[in-house]
């Protein structure tokens, strides 16, 4: 093909390592971060550094959405009620019952951070959203992890939630470039991720033959190592993959969510053999790279390399990472080294460092490469968007947008909608006890986030101020 030799031989010296270590931040002796010369740009002619420090960014909320998240974010920032909120959840549903549980949940914790559960609520949602300049990243709150797993029946049941999105995102106008989010261990189960991760540590894997055993073409024992049972659940798994993926190429961008280092290699394969399908013409399934991983650059480097030896677009979601405690707690019980990196500052610069190799290939080629800086991190939202006047990246161009979580980090998201760049909100939806275990989840993932929101509170309060000596106008 034509184009993916004129492409293998544009990017061969960008990706060549010596290339990778001036297009990456390297780090001097003294520990700083050191730009590529080729890059620099004279102090007069730098853009104007972007703030979140404007509480007007808030006007657009009512009273009742300004009080309602002073009072969440201010139990969100209690160490020992993140920690058990799974068990004071519990306690307190069995104590008060499914429903009184959820009429006490809805106004509160449910509404800031889920969109609701009918159609017109969400839609609701969703409108006010677009007014706003938001876009929505749906979210079919499906949890499950090891010892979880919950038969055929139920991932086929997932299936249909999952098209559901699809539809829902594709149908409605509430973004002209929607996107949804979707976890592998939704319709593969998590043990199976688990034992094809070990098996892929020891042999390589044919994508054709991937791609070919998604659309039903290979028989039932087409993985070595794996028993027939699970070789069977692996061919229905891909399928169901494949289902969503022809559902949503050319309609819905499908964002592949990152899990746990024992199961990543496994969901990073079915999403790569999705790409080599269905990223011929442009990206519509990306993959996540968690940057507080010491292999997220390693990792990163080589999806590119194999996204122009394979010939297909790359869509990246580039966030931090959410399972530091599990992780390292997991490496120390098995007598290993730590899989994340020994401080904050190491994973800011895996972070920036990923960025910038992203940026550089979207403005050789802002067709093939896409990237959702999905982070809450105010600096590395600055660093992205001085990066991107550096080299000409339109800020609505569609192949560098942002993310933040639904409820969380409103002045950043607001702000940089204001300044027109491309803005969505992951927005999980459901009923309370659908969207219950993702609460507790994300809660508990986040803490770390959650507890150090004291900007956006004192935010929140100098509105509320405001418009209490305005007469809550």
């Amino acid at each position: 093909m034509m184009t993916s030799r004129v492409l293998r031989r544009s990017l061969h010296h960008f990706l060549s390592l010596r290339t990778l270590g001036t297009a990456a931040p390297r780090m001097q002796a003294s520990g700083h971060l050191e730009r590529s010369p080729s890059r620099a740009v004279r102090a007069d002619s730098l853009p104007v550094m972007l703030t979140f420090e404007d509480p007007s960014a808030f006007r657009v909320k009512s009273f009742w959405e300004l009080v309602r998240a002073l009072g969440v974010f201010r139990l969100c920032s209690v160490p020992i009620l993140v920690n058990n909120c799974g068990k004071i959840m519990s306690i307190a549903q069995t104590l008060l019952g499914k429903r009184l549980f959820a009429l006490f949940m809805r106004p509160s914790v449910y509404a800031q951070f889920v969109a609701g559960e009918s159609e017109g609520e969400i839609a609701q949602s969703m409108e006010k959203m677009s007014c706003l300049g938001l876009r929505p990243m749906l979210a079919v709150p499906i949890e499950e992890d090891l010892g979880e797993s919950s038969g055929e029946h139920r991932y086929d049941q997932n299936l249909a939630s999952m098209l559901e999105c699809v539809s829902m995102s594709h149908s409605n106008t509430w973004s002209k470039d929607p996107m949804m989010q979707l976890k592998i261990t939704a319709l593969i189960s998590p043990e199976l991720c688990v034992k094809l991760t070990t098996l892929l540590s020891e042999q390589q894997y044919d994508l054709d033959l991937l791609v070919r055993a998604m659309e039903g073409e290979v028989g039932e024992t087409f993985f070595p190592g794996l028993q027939d049972s699970e070789n069977e659940h692996f061919l229905c798994g891909l399928q169901r993959l494949n289902k969503v993926g022809e559902a949503s190429a050319n309609k819905v961008r499908v964002l592949v969510d990152a899990e746990y280092t024992y199961m990543n290699s496994a969901l990073s394969l079915v999403t790569t053999a999705m790409m080599k399908k269905f990223n011929q013409d442009s990206a519509w399934i990306w993959n996540t790279y968690q940057c507080y991983l010491k292999e997220s650059r390693s990792l990163l480097l080589k999806a590119v390399r194999l996204s122009i030896s394979e010939s297909f677009c790359l869509g990246v979601k580039l966030v931090r990472g959410a399972y530091m405690d599990k992780e390292r707690n997991l490496a120390k019980k098995e007598g290993r080294s730590e899989p994340v990196h020994e401080s904050w500052e190491h994973t800011n610069d895996s972070y920036n460092g990923s960025l910038d190799i992203l940026l550089e290939l979207i403005s050789q080629d802002p067709q093939r490469y896409r990237v959702i800086v999905a982070t809450h991190n105010e600096k590395s939202v600055q660093h992205a968007v001085q990066r991107m006047e550096e080299l000409g990246i339109d800020k609505d161009g569609g192949s560098v947008c942002f993310g933040q979580l639904l409820g969380m980090c409103d002045h950043v998201s607001l702000t940089l909608a204001q300044q027109g760049y491309l803005v969505y909100k992951s927005v999980p939806y459901g009923s309370v006890d659908d969207t219950l275990p993702y609460l507790v989840r994300r809660a508990q993932e986040n803490r770390t986030v959650l507890q150090g929101i004291r900007k956006e509170r004192d935010l929140l309060r100098q509105e509320l101020r405001r418009r209490l000596k305005q007469g809550l106008k």
